[in-house]
């Protein structure tokens, strides 16, 4: 896979770090991705508010982060949904603040960035059942938080992608209003069998998501309770994808995740749902968050947030 030169850069400067995520302990992982992610994000964009309130959720509170962009005068509002990344085992509404505060000025929409359970204390679809859960409340109770609740996206990149598109089927199932769905490299398929997809081996070594890397995800984000058939853990095995929301779904060329991601938006298009399919060649896992990185970032956040605004704002 040949790199992009800003790409290769910052995966030489990965490959030369003192530490590696799978040497440390779950803890340890998790603070050193929230401060990895402030360094890659760059300043904080100024929001014209900022607010942090908990909703209910299947098991207990769930903590949301709402963010209102300058600019934004309508009441109620086009929303975003954010899921953040991590692999279901990393990251919280402090490790994407970066990102959701950039992806709410550039869509000109209110962002609502939905926290869940991580595992291993919470193995998979216990993030999943959050996700439903925060966004049947939030369209439920727009008018608590100046939701339009016709005009509702959901995002989220990798583990967040997935949970995004785990909330699009669901809201299918149960009728609930979504406009769009914007996946960002995310992972569709856990079951044992994914480790065969040719960008898991071709891509493997190269950073920040590794093959090693993603079974430590694995190994933690699941358990033996875990069914890796069921479509709240692996989405693409979803009996049918068809009537859920049009998406918008970005892949990495040089991402492990490449495939699955590129073949759940051929299933989507293949079912009858108007999908955009936006591929980076040369581009690694992650990059959206690397803001103070990269200049391709500012690229893949545009595309992101030029799509959400046409489908909630046209």
């Amino acid at each position: 896979m040949t790199l992009i030169p800003e790409v290769q850069a910052v995966v030489d400067k990965l490959n030369s770090a003192d530490i590696s995520f799978t040497d440390l302990t779950v803890a340890e992982a998790r603070q050193l991705y929230v401060e990895t992610l402030a360094r890659s994000g760059g300043q904080p964009v100024a929001m014209a508010a900022v607010e942090d309130r908990h909703i209910p959720g299947p098991v207990g509170e769930i903590a949301i982060r709402r963010y209102r962009p300058d600019g934004l005068d309508e009441t109620p509002a086009p929303t975003l949904i954010y899921f953040h990344g991590g692999g279901w085992v990393l990251g919280d509404l402090d490790s994407h603040d970066r990102i959701c505060r950039q992806l709410a000025q550039r869509s000109g929409c209110q962002l609502i960035a939905v926290d869940y359970r991580l595992a291993p204390e919470h193995p998979l679809p216990a993030s999943s059942d959050d996700a439903i859960a925060a966004f049947k409340w939030l369209t439920t109770n727009a008018a608590e938080l100046d939701i339009d609740p016709e005009r509702v996206a959901v995002a989220g990149d990798s583990a967040g992608g997935h949970l995004s598109a785990v909330v699009a089927l669901a809201a299918r199932d149960q009728g609930w209003p979504l406009a769009y769905q914007a996946l960002i490299y995310p992972a569709t398929d856990l079951r044992g069998t994914a480790r065969y997809y040719p960008s898991r081996s071709r891509n493997g070594h190269i950073p920040p998501l590794t093959a090693e890397f993603m079974d430590w995800f694995g190994q933690h984000a699941t358990d033996e309770s875990t069914d890796t058939n069921d479509w709240r853990v692996s989405p693409l095995m979803a009996g049918s994808l068809a009537g859920v929301a049009p998406a918008l779904v970005l892949t990495a060329g040089a991402d492990v995740l490449m495939d699955e991601g590129a073949l759940y938006a051929t299933r989507l298009r293949d079912e009858g749902v108007a999908c955009d399919h936006a591929h980076f060649p040369g581009v690694i896992h992650g990059s959206i968050e690397m803001f103070a990185w990269l200049a391709v970032t500012s690229t893949m956040l545009d595309r992101v947030a030029d799509a959400v605004r046409e489908a909630l704002t046209s």
